[in-house]
């Protein structure tokens, strides 16, 4: 008999304790060998006072175990309350989430019969680094984080999945004809692994049609690799499309620590009825017991899963006249399933972990050394709050601009939005209370050529204090190897 695993389980909020007591219930049925402990998280943690939802000792547990089993939370409405599981992906780095996406037709009514995809989503940069601020009356600002070692760990996860469990193409989504530096990143490092796996297909699309495509055409995808908020989307979109969000699990994968969870709510609309589907919870368990190695067990309870779903043994969310032929409540489909341990499904594929799904480890990120790239500053932009009683006119503010002492550096371009409004600005051009004023060395009427000095910098932002500009914001401009390191305004 395998020797029993210590995990940490977190029974959540709304319907979470319940579709958790469930999972455990078949899990254990099926020969998982785990002790458990508990730890609570979530809204109740929350209400005590702590703005992450997790106690102390939650950190002690998973230092013990290296496993999470979680189900869904809730976080209380209102700001001030950090996500869970963004404080968890990123604290643990959890930098891989893999969610699978199958179509169960004709059991599971959908449109898309063939679905069989793996979503792979860097899980702790991008938008969701949560970096924002709010810098004017009107506008307010959230960063994109985007890194060559981040995208380097999830690109090659991504290669190592599919080389493991036979998968033939790899696609990737960005948005790199628009952010051509951080989205034009993920992209470029794609490719870079994308040679060290020739016997796998590659392609990129750009998320807009990537998603129309995985919503209308999802069978056509094998593994899609993509920055956070795109694979946070998509996955949504196919887990949908195949049938319902409430079968899909999924695994957030780290060094030390992994995180195994449903990918829906916690759903306190139907909290305490007893009708909850536990199918997306117990599929994360599924790959809970894979990633401890006990295929045998894992083996067992998705293909009970399968022959559950295939006899039409249906709770109410994906219950169907014409696909199902027995309602029940959360207690029956445990039972139902229980039933048909050591079954296996006749008409769906059954499932084998012998040479099936399993995660690959996750490996450190590479670090770029330092001094492998020549860095020099050649500017600085400059975000301002500005208006004036008569409007808020890009050249009136370019002149009051030019009576500062801006010593060696010289006003080369005011933006808004992005968009380019003086020199030469569109005078339609509809512009908020937010600015950016680029300054580079003087002498330059092109692209930045000339060295500047830090020193340049603070007297430029001296004197524009001294004249009563509020400025809220800067960035250095760098040019790395000779290359811009920053992008140009729209309009130039």
């Amino acid at each position: 008999m395998t020797q029993k695993q210590r995990i940490t389980v977190a029974h959540g909020d709304g319907i979470g304790p319940k579709i958790m007591d469930a999972s455990l219930q078949i899990l254990e049925a099926g020969g998982g060998q785990f002790e458990i402990e508990p730890i609570e998280i979530g809204q109740k943690v929350y209400l005590r006072g702590n703005t992450n939802g997790i106690e102390p000792a939650l950190w002690e547990s998973l230092r013990r175990t290296g496993i999470l089993y979680k189900a869904p939370i809730t976080t209380p409405q209102g700001g001030g309350y950090k996500s869970i599981n963004v404080t968890m992906r990123k604290t643990l780095g959890l930098y891989a989430n893999i969610r699978p996406t199958r179509s169960y037709h004709p059991f599971v009514r959908t449109k898309h019969p063939k679905v069989d995809l793996i979503i792979v989503r860097e899980n702790e940069e991008d938008l969701y680094a949560g970096i924002e601020h709010r810098q004017t009356a009107e506008v307010y600002q959230t960063l994109k984080i985007i890194t060559r070692p981040g995208s380097d760990r999830i690109v090659r996860y991504a290669f190592e999945y599919a080389r493991r469990n036979n998968r033939k193409k790899v696609m990737c989504f960005t948005k790199d004809n628009i952010m051509k530096m951080t989205d034009g990143l993920f992209h470029k490092v794609f490719d870079e692994v994308a040679l060290e796996y020739p016997e796998i297909e590659t392609d990129h699309m750009i998320i807009d049609i990537g998603a129309a495509r995985a919503a209308t055409q999802p069978e056509i995808f094998d593994v899609i690799v993509m920055p956070n908020l795109y694979g946070d989307v998509v996955s949504d979109i196919t887990a949908e499309l195949a049938g319902s969000v409430g079968l899909a699990g999924s695994a957030n994968v780290g060094e030390k620590v992994s995180m195994f969870e449903a990918i829906h709510g916690s759903a306190p609309d139907i909290a305490g009825l007893g009708i909850a589907n536990p199918s997306g919870l117990l599929m994360a368990g599924v790959m809970m017991l894979v990633h401890m190695g006990q295929t045998e067990a894992a083996e067992r309870v998705h293909n009970a899963w399968l022959l559950t779903i295939e006899d039409g043994i249906h709770t109410k969310d994906i219950f169907k006249l014409e696909n199902s032929t027995k309602l029940v409540n959360t207690d029956k489909f445990v039972a139902a399933v229980i039933e048909r341990l050591g079954d296996f499904p006749k008409k769906l594929a059954p499932v084998s972990y012998a040479h099936g799904i399993s995660l690959p480890k996750a490996q450190p990120a590479t670090i770029v050394p330092l001094g492998t790239h020549k860095k020099e500053l050649v500017g600085v932009d400059m975000f301002i709050d500005w208006q004036t009683a008569e409007g808020r006119n890009p050249n009136e503010l370019a002149e009051a601009l030019k009576l500062v002492d801006s010593g060696d550096l010289e006003l080369i371009m005011i933006t808004n939005r992005g968009q380019s409004v003086w020199p030469n600005g569109h005078p339609d051009t509809f512009c908020t209370d937010h600015w950016r004023c680029r300054y580079q060395t003087k002498g330059e009427n092109s692209l930045p050529g000339l060295a500047t000095t830090h020193q340049s910098i603070v007297r430029l932002l001296h004197n524009m204090s001294e004249a009563g500009f509020d400025f809220i914001k800067t960035e250095n401009l760098y040019r790395f190897d000779g290359q811009l390191g920053f992008s140009l305004g729209q309009g130039q």
